[in-house]
């Protein structure tokens, strides 16, 4: 394993609480059991005001650890009474293998960006957020890899070392149930060009107006790389022509993806790999033309801008699903610009979908409050004419009804297919 004796080092001699249980935490026991199989260590699968319950579904209150390697889900404020080292996989990765890391994050775009920055390097390692933990792909790690890293607010919020090249793309409102207001979670993402060193290099879009102001604000150490799309190079602009994904938001995510792999040496043929670059499932895809109707999956959207963002680049939506889990995000956007943009038919999903129909001061389109898939899919099939566009981009999560968003997505293709069958 390249570098494990620093890696050994910030774990060996620790009491260890392992706080979360998943794919992350379940990773960080079997590091501790590879590295340092003499460390002991316990696993909370869930923490609570100042308390941990282990597997036996008991409660402890004492605190006999100096380290807590956290999962991403679970908030800093539930360790708030203790005095210990909170750290998590990424914060570990970063201090040992931070400059062989590119890092992306984002509140929207950051799998996509993630993914085809992957893409035009060919031979890097993608990990991460995406799925794939980053103590997972070890054994692959040599002294000449890349390592594109998808990171979350979450995975960002304790880290010390930033990666070698940090990208920012964007800030919305999201995840306010996990910080304390909207400058928290905005202060976690900066984490990813606040903890750089001053050889790194930090890239964000500066088409962001609220962005652009947060990051010249900051003392940010590493070099700076602001990218606009109105900014692009003619020899950029071609380049982009390539790119098979929709709208400008993308767009914006394909440049700085190109800059990204042409500082590290990806040159000669990225119109060739950005052309062939499949965008991923439940962003934007087109699930296909069923019953004369062409049908999109946008199931990640789970905050207005990315609901705007997708009608937007469609150009025509005849039926939109909006609406899902209510977090209580700022709604306003979305329900203005459809005001100023309506599409024919709408369908209000969930108590999220309730409140943004509650906004609307006038109805200039058709709508329908309902819940179930297996009736609002035929119901779209109904009101969308031949030709039409029928887009689910919810701008709301999915947890009053789905385990997550691919989940949403799925059921929701699965109802498409059935019209073909009836």
């Amino acid at each position: 394993m390249y570098r494990e004796e620093q890696l050994r080092a910030l774990l060996k001699g620790r009491k260890i609480l392992i706080a979360g249980y998943g794919r992350e935490g379940k990773s960080a026991e079997r590091l501790i059991q590879r590295l340092v199989p003499e460390t002991p260590y316990t696993i909370a699968v869930q923490v609570e005001s100042g308390k941990w319950r282990d597997e036996s579904d008991e409660w402890h209150e004492d605190w006999p650890f100096d380290m807590v390697i956290k999962s991403p889900g679970i908030p800093n404020f539930q360790f708030s009474t203790f005095n210990f080292q909170l750290t998590s996989l990424t914060d570990l990765f970063l201090q040992v293998y931070g400059d062989m890391t590119i890092g992306v994050t984002g509140t929207k775009g950051k799998s996509t960006t993630a993914s085809l920055i992957h893409h035009l390097l060919p031979g890097s390692i993608l990990a991460g957020n995406i799925g794939i933990p980053l103590f997972d792909i070890l054994d692959g790690l040599k002294e000449d890899s890349i390592v594109v890293a998808e990171l979350s607010c979450h995975q960002l919020e304790n880290i010390h070392r930033g990666p070698h090249i940090a990208v920012l793309l964007n800030l919305f409102q999201e995840h306010l149930d996990h910080y304390e207001n909207y400058m928290g979670y905005k202060m976690a993402k900066m984490q990813i060009g606040l903890k750089q060193r001053a050889d790194d290099h930090f890239f964000w879009c500066a088409d962001a107006i609220e962005l652009d102001d947060l990051v010249r604000s900051q003392a940010m150490p590493g070099m700076l790389h602001p990218y606009r799309l109105t900014d692009a190079t003619e020899e950029e602009r071609m380049l982009l022509n390539a790119c098979p994904l929709e709208g400008d938001h993308n767009r914006s995510n394909a440049l700085v993806a190109c800059r990204v792999a042409a500082m590290m040496g990806a040159n000669d043929d990225l119109s060739l790999r950005l052309s062939i670059f499949q965008g991923l499932r439940h962003r934007m895809e087109k699930v296909g033309e069923y019953a004369g109707i062409t049908w999109y999956d946008d199931s990640i959207s789970t905050i207005p801008a990315a609901a705007i963002a997708a009608v937007k680049a469609l150009g025509r939506v005849d039926t939109l699903i909006l609406g899902g889990f209510d977090r209580g995000i700022d709604y306003t956007p979305l329900v203005e610009f459809l005001q100023e943009n309506p599409v024919k038919n709408v369908v209000f999903v969930g108590t999220a979908g309730r409140r943004i129909k509650s906004q609307f001061s006038i109805f200039n389109f058709q709508f329908i409050v309902e819940d179930d898939y297996e009736k609002i899919v035929p119901w779209c099939a109904s009101v969308t004419p031949k030709g039409g566009v029928v887009l689910l981009s919810p701008a709301a999560a999915s947890y009053d009804a789905f385990k997550n968003f691919e989940v949403r997505g799925d059921f929701y293709r699965e109802q498409i297919l059935k019209l073909n069958q009836n």
